[in-house]
């Protein structure tokens, strides 16, 4: 028991400050002083992984994270941890295209209960990504059923209706309630501006995806909404 404890906290006081770097969101900081913790410190190897999976995916290094992420997966060990790492490697093999894989984890995230919402909503992005328009409205109805404010699906579900041209009124809902929650979010912002779109109310689609660019400058679904927008008010 004093062993264990005495183990416990050597883990800790070694990854104090890289723990203080993260969460003061210096991502590169703090993943250049996990990587630099030399094998003495008293470090646990699945601790140590754990981090540096997090900084790597905060960092868009997703090939890199996926290294780190599936070691704490495995480890079996941290229920809770284990678990989010596998929620994390579900988004990142999404994101990268790897739909069969994303599936897998998302299966296995939904067999224990795991953030059900998210779950859901990351299983609503899966099947967009792949083109499954009715799979992915079902997952972000079952995301808004076990949280009805869940920022991620309210603002999903408004996007995917608005870019099939269905129940527009019911978008604009959905994508309005998402802005009320995360007013910063470019992605939220964006959706609004796009259902405005959508309705043929140019003056609100400009302004709210105008907002979402001043966010995130370099997004080129936001400027290719702009763009359309822009068609729209010349033919007018």
């Amino acid at each position: 028991m004093a062993d264990g404890l005495k183990k416990s906290n050597s883990t800790t006081n070694a990854l104090t400050q890289g723990t203080l770097l993260y969460k003061q969101k210096k991502y590169t900081d703090a993943l250049t002083f996990f990587l630099g913790l030399p094998p003495d410190t008293g470090a646990d190897s699945i601790d140590l992984a754990y981090y540096i999976g997090l900084c790597y995916a905060k960092l868009a290094r997703y090939d890199d994270a996926l290294l780190y992420l599936e070691q704490v997966v495995t480890s079996g060990t941290q229920l809770d941890r284990v678990l989010q790492c596998r929620f994390l490697l579900a988004v990142i093999y999404a994101l990268s295209g790897r739909k069969r894989l994303a599936d897998f984890e998302l299966g296995k995230l939904l067999e224990t209960g795991y953030q059900t919402a998210s779950v859901y909503a990351a299983g609503a992005y899966v099947a967009w990504e792949q083109n499954d328009t009715e799979k992915c409205l079902q997952y972000y109805e079952k995301s808004l059923e076990s949280d009805p404010g869940n920022s991620t699906s309210l603002n999903g579900m408004g996007y995917v209706l608005a870019c099939e041209n269905r129940d527009l009124t019911k978008a604009l809902s959905y994508c309005k309630k998402a802005v009320e929650a995360e007013p910063d979010s470019a992605a939220c912002l964006d959706s609004l501006g796009w259902v405005y779109f959508k309705l043929g109310l140019m003056k609100e689609a400009k302004k709210y995806l105008e907002e979402a660019e001043k966010r995130d400058k370099e997004n080129g679904i936001i400027q290719n909404h702009l763009t359309e927008v822009s068609k729209a008010e010349a033919g007018q």
